[in-house]
């Protein structure tokens, strides 16, 4: 059988339910088995960080990644490292947050922390997938290398900020903008240059706005049933949803499995 490199992305693609309650299907991971057990590459393709990827990359039984949005990238088992967003572009939208009186944090390193000078950030995002370090006199300017920043601000007023042009980003609440890569597609890319393979081997699945990035015509692209419609006009094939077998059925489709 012809080897292909599968890139799954996690949340809504191999992980079903609420946030807080992510549960893999069986059928999905029986997938996941079959894949490796015939040949091909198997690995997570997400926009979540390296460290906050790398239990899920475990609890499926694989070892390699594409994380930080396409900015790191893990192989056999070996974390190769995250290249940092642009520093100057990521003080300038904290200085914007700053001037306008917007809370936001950051992410400086490969870890399941966030640092904020907001004392109440974690009551205002709204989430508690993250480790959150309140540090008062934190030196925004002082930090060298940026991974994420979070600006707690609605869709609407997004507007109000100049400086979000110059820089890579993506919502995934009401209630914050991450300031994070969102180049899935070039961290495949530089995967499958690592292991010299052609790009049409590339197989991706996904459903959301960042996996736009990495739905491109090189390759094969697969959408979940619960996918939105920009991706389901990108896609090669659309399968079912994510909680009704929807990777297991694609493959099968394909005969990969």
């Amino acid at each position: 059988m012809r080897r292909r490199y599968f890139f799954f992305d996690i949340d809504g693609t191999l992980a079903a339910g609420p946030v807080n309650h992510r549960y893999v299907p069986e059928s999905t991971k029986r997938a996941l088995e079959l894949l490796r057990a015939n040949g091909h590459f198997v690995a997570i393709c997400t926009g979540r960080s390296h460290a906050m990827g790398e239990s899920f990359m475990r609890e499926l039984g694989l070892e390699n990644m594409v994380a930080d949005g396409g900015n790191s990238l893990t192989i056999d088992g070996k974390y190769l490292g995250t290249k940092p967003l642009d520093r100057q572009a990521c003080i300038a939208v904290i200085d914007e947050c700053e001037r306008l009186g917007v809370p936001w944090g950051v992410s400086v390193d490969d870890s399941r922390r966030r640092i904020t000078r907001w004392p109440n950030y974690d009551e205002l995002i709204h989430d508690s997938y993250m480790e959150t370090v309140v540090d008062p006199d934190l030196d925004y300017r002082a930090i060298e290398r940026f991974h994420k920043v979070y600006v707690l601000c609605s869709e609407e007023d997004e507007a109000r900020f100049a400086s979000l042009s110059g820089v890579p980003k993506a919502r995934f609440s009401p209630y914050a903008l991450f300031v994070e890569p969102v180049d899935k597609g070039e961290g495949i890319k530089r995967c499958m240059a690592h292991f010299g393979a052609p790009l049409e081997d590339v197989v991706v699945f996904g459903d959301g706005s960042n996996d736009v990035c990495m739905f491109l015509p090189e390759w094969t692209s697969v959408a979940m049933g619960n996918a939105i419609d920009e991706l389901k006009r990108r896609a090669t094939y659309v399968t079912t949803d994510v909680d009704h077998d929807g990777v297991w059925s694609a493959c099968k489709h394909f005969k990969w499995i």
